[in-house]
C-alpha cells in the first residue's frame, strides 16, 4: 500500500511538472477534410485511493471476512476506440470499451460479451429519415447528473455523468420535418427493443419485445420531448422533458417521468422482507448559468419517485449491523447474506434514496492559467442531509493528453446514505490520452 502511495504521488508531481512544457497546437487544412472513415479513441490510466470509514454499514457488509484496513489502493486501465465508415447512404459506427482494474479482489476486466459499447448500421435515404439496426445508446432527457425519462439506456454516474454508455440492441428510425412559424421543427423516433436471452437480457423480463419512442418538438424556442416505454420487460413508463434559453447564457430544463406498477423491495430492521406496487413520479429541475467571467453553475434537483425513505434506508442499515455484530460474535455471516442479496440494484443502485439536489461549478481558466479548469460538485441528500463533495483540477495543454485530479468527500451521520458508505475519502488521478 505504501509503495502504491508513493508512485500515485510521484505520477501527480511529474504530470504537473510537465505542464510548463506543453506543446503548441498547429493548424493543418488535412486535418478537416471530410473523409469516408473515421477511427479515433483513449487510453486511460487511472490510479485511485479510498480512505475507509470501518465503523460504516456499507464497509461491514463488503469487509466483514477481511483484516481491518484503513486505506485501499486501486490501479484503472481503460481502452476505448471508435470508428466510422460512410458510403452513399449507409454508415457503419463501431465504439468499443475495455476495462481492466487492479485491486484487493485481484485483477477484473472487461466482459468479452460487453466490449461494444455501440456497433450499428445506419441508413439514411433522404435527408429527414434515418434508420439504424444495432447496438446504440439512446440518451433521452435533457438533464446533466440524472435522466428519470432515459427509459431504454443505462443510468449515468452522477458522479461523473460524461462517461459514454454502454447501449442495447435495438432498432430504430429517425424522421424530421421543418416548419415556418412557431413550430419549427417536428421529429418522431419509435424504437423496437427485443429483450431475449443473450439479447438485452440485463434490460428486464426476457422473451418480450417492446416499444419505445420520442416526439420532438422544437415549439416557441423551447425543445420539448414526449416519451414511452411498453411491451413487459419493464412496467409501462411515458415521459416528457423540455429545455430552453432564457438568454444566451442561460438555460432551464426539465423532466417528468409516470412508471406504472413500479414494484420496491424492502426489508426491516428485523430482516423481514416485503414488496409494495405503486405508481411512481419522478421529475427533475435544473438550470444551467454562464457567467461573463466564464464560470458555468449547474443545478438540479431530482424527485425519484421509486426511492426509499429515510426511514427504509435507516432499516436496512440497522439489519447490516446486527448481522455484523452476530458474525463477530459467533462467525454466522447468513444475516450478512441476506442483506448483500437485497444490495444490489436495489439499496445499493446510484441515489437510491427519495431527493438530491446537484450542484457543479467550473472556471474556465482562472487568472489566465491557459487549459486550466478546476471545478467542484456537491450531490446532497435532502432526506437525511448527507453530502458528497468533489473537487477537481483538470489541464488539458498538452496535445492528445488530458490530466484530471479529482478528490470526494463524503459526509453525513449514522444511518444517512453518505454517512453509511464504504469509504470517507477518495482520491483519484485520470490520466487520458487520444488519438
Amino acid at each position: 500500500m505504501n509503495k502504491l502511495r508513493s508512485a500515485f504521488v510521484a505520477l501527480i508531481v511529474f504530470l504537473l511538472a510537465s505542464i510548463s512544457f506543453a506543446e503548441e497546437y498547429k493548424f493543418d487544412l488535412s486535418e478537416i477534410e471530410k473523409k469516408p472513415y473515421h477511427i479515433g479513441g483513449y487510453v486511460e490510466f487511472r490510479p485511485v485511493i479510498f480512505w475507509l470509514d470501518r465503523d460504516a454499514a456499507l464497509y461491514k457488509l463488503r469487509f466483514f471476512n477481511r483484516d481491518k484496513e484503513n486505506t485501499i489502493g486501486e490501479l484503472n486501465g481503460k481502452l476505448q476506440i471508435e470508428g466510422s465508415y460512410e458510403k452513399g447512404i449507409a454508415r457503419l459506427f463501431v465504439r468499443t470499451n475495455f476495462d481492466l482494474k487492479y485491486s484487493y479482489l485481484g485483477w477484473d476486466y472487461s466482459d468479452p460479451e460487453r466490449m461494444i459499447y455501440e456497433g450499428y448500421i445506419s441508413l439514411k435515404p433522404i435527408p429527414s429519415l434515418t434508420f439504424k439496426l444495432g447496438k446504440q445508446t439512446l440518451l433521452w432527457g435533457k438533464g446533466y447528473a440524472f435522466n428519470p425519462v432515459a427509459f431504454i439506456s443505462r443510468p449515468k454516474d452522477p458522479d461523473d455523468p460524461e462517461l459514454a454508455l454502454e447501449g442495447f440492441i435495438t432498432a430504430s428510425a429517425d424522421y424530421i420535418k421543418s416548419f415556418n412559424g412557431p413550430l419549427k421543427t417536428i421529429s418522431i423516433t419509435p424504437v423496437i427493443f427485443p429483450v431475449y436471452e443473450h439479447i438485452n437480457d440485463d434490460f428486464g423480463k426476457i422473451k418480450r419485445l417492446n416499444f419505445a419512442g420520442r416526439l420532438y418538438f422544437l415549439l416557441y424556442d423551447t425543445d420539448i420531448d414526449l416519451m414511452w416505454l411498453t411491451g413487459g420487460s419493464k412496467t409501462n413508463r411515458f415521459g416528457m422533458d423540455f429545455s430552453r434559453n432564457i438568454t444566451s447564457n442561460f438555460e432551464i430544463h426539465g423532466e417528468f417521468a409516470y412508471i406504472n406498477n413500479q414494484t420496491k423491495k424492502v426489508i426491516d430492521s428485523q430482516g423481514n422482507i416485503s414488496e409494495s406496487t405503486f405508481d411512481a413520479q419522478s421529475y427533475l429541475l435544473g438550470i444551467r448559468y454562464l457567467t461573463p467571467w466564464d464560470t458555468t453553475f449547474i443545478l438540479e434537483y431530482y424527485r425519484n419517485g421509486t426511492g426509499f425513505t429515510h426511514r427504509e434506508m435507516k432499516d436496512y442499515f440497522t439489519f447490516i449491523d446486527k448481522g455484523y455484530d452476530l458474525f463477530l460474535v459467533t462467525g454466522d455471516d447468513s444475516l450478512l447474506k441476506k442483506a448483500a442479496g437485497v444490495t444490489e440494484g436495489n439499496y445499493g443502485r446510484s441515489n437510491p434514496m427519495k431527493d438530491y439536489l446537484y450542484l457543479r461549478a467550473s472556471q474556465k481558466e482562472p487568472f489566465n492559467i491557459l487549459y486550466f479548469t478546476p471545478a467542484i460538485t456537491g450531490i446532497i441528500n435532502l432526506n437525511d442531509g448527507s453530502l458528497s463533495l468533489s473537487p477537481e483540477l483538470l489541464y488539458t495543454g498538452i496535445k492528445n493528453l488530458e490530466v484530471r485530479l479529482k478528490g470526494t468527500g463524503l459526509f453525513g451521520g449514522r444511518y444517512t446514505e453518505y454517512g453509511e458508505k464504504p469509504n470517507d475519502y477518495r482520491l483519484e488521478l485520470r490520466v487520458r490520452y487520444y488519438f
